[in-house]
């Protein structure tokens, strides 16, 4: 395993497409953001997308956004009518903490101060624990199967303010759902549309992908095996003890939805650009 942190997988991602060998050999398991720089004609992006061999997605979730308790924003009728902005963490362009962002300022109007640049989610959590900023952007199931939040949790240190699931999460009980807010407040078809464009990065998960021009009996292989690895008794194991979730996709479903939101229509795209200036 390699580690290539930077700019939400953008440089990781453009070495699985172009440098590495179409071998089958070189994988990557990206953010699940990544088409999101593409869709936004980001200059660092040397990837097309819809050119990757796609091996399969675990890691589904729904998205949250959790704030220091002692921050006076207490709830999202407080970030909206706030004349200051809470500061949140963020890796990038395409991280969650971005994606919640943009989503709450095109459904409701939210506005929040997205600072980027950190080096990856332990370094965003120890400057919400610092103080240096108020908020982040996260996966529910990364929210509850790990430190620091443990610890938080216990300590009150952390305030629950929204969620973005179909329906509320038990362990959220107290966070409103998007949609219960995106009702309330009546938001317009278009805008849903751009909350579901970018909300894929959730339901996607983490996608491990392939270099493109791998032989397809290569990437047939690769793909069965996947989806035989996340049934392994052992590894099923494994998952329940680190409280984690294991709900997979496989490469030919990962694909079909990378299709599908690649191919919105012009206003929804441009909508999303204007979100990311």
């Amino acid at each position: 395993v390699q580690n290539m942190p930077g700019a939400s997988s953008v440089i990781a991602a453009n070495y699985v497409y172009g440098v590495a060998k179409p071998d089958g050999l070189t994988l990557g398991m990206i953010g699940s953001g990544f088409y999101l720089d593409q869709l936004l004609g980001k200059k660092e992006v040397n990837y097309d997308v819809g050119k990757f061999n796609f091996i399969g997605s675990v890691d589904q979730r729904d998205l949250m956004l959790f704030m220091r308790a002692d921050a006076p924003w207490k709830s999202m009728d407080d970030i909206l009518a706030a004349k200051e902005q809470p500061k949140c963490g963020a890796t990038g362009t395409s991280d969650l903490t971005t994606i919640v962002a943009n989503i709450l300022e095109e459904t409701l109007g939210a506005k929040i101060n997205v600072v980027r640049g950190y080096p990856g989610g332990a370094e965003i959590d120890l400057a919400v624990e610092k103080g240096e900023i108020h908020c982040r952007g996260t996966g529910i199931t990364t929210h509850y199967a790990r430190e620091p939040y443990f610890t938080w949790h216990k300590n009150g240190f952390d305030r629950h303010i929204i969620q973005t699931g179909a329906k509320r999460d038990p362990r959220l009980a107290d966070a409103p759902t998007l949609n219960e807010l995106m009702d309330k407040k009546k938001t317009p078809e278009i805008s849903r549309s751009v909350a579901r464009v970018l909300l894929i990065s959730a339901t996607l998960g983490r996608p491990l992908v392939a270099t493109p021009g791998i032989p397809p009996e290569r990437v047939k292989v690769l793909r069965d095996a996947y989806v035989k690895a996340f049934k392994e008794a052992e590894v099923v194991e494994k998952a329940k003890k680190k409280k984690l979730e294991i709900e997979t996709l496989s490469g030919e479903e990962v694909e079909t939805q990378m299709r599908d939101v690649m191919n919105q229509p012009r206003e929804v795209i441009e909508r999303v650009k204007k979100l990311a200036e």
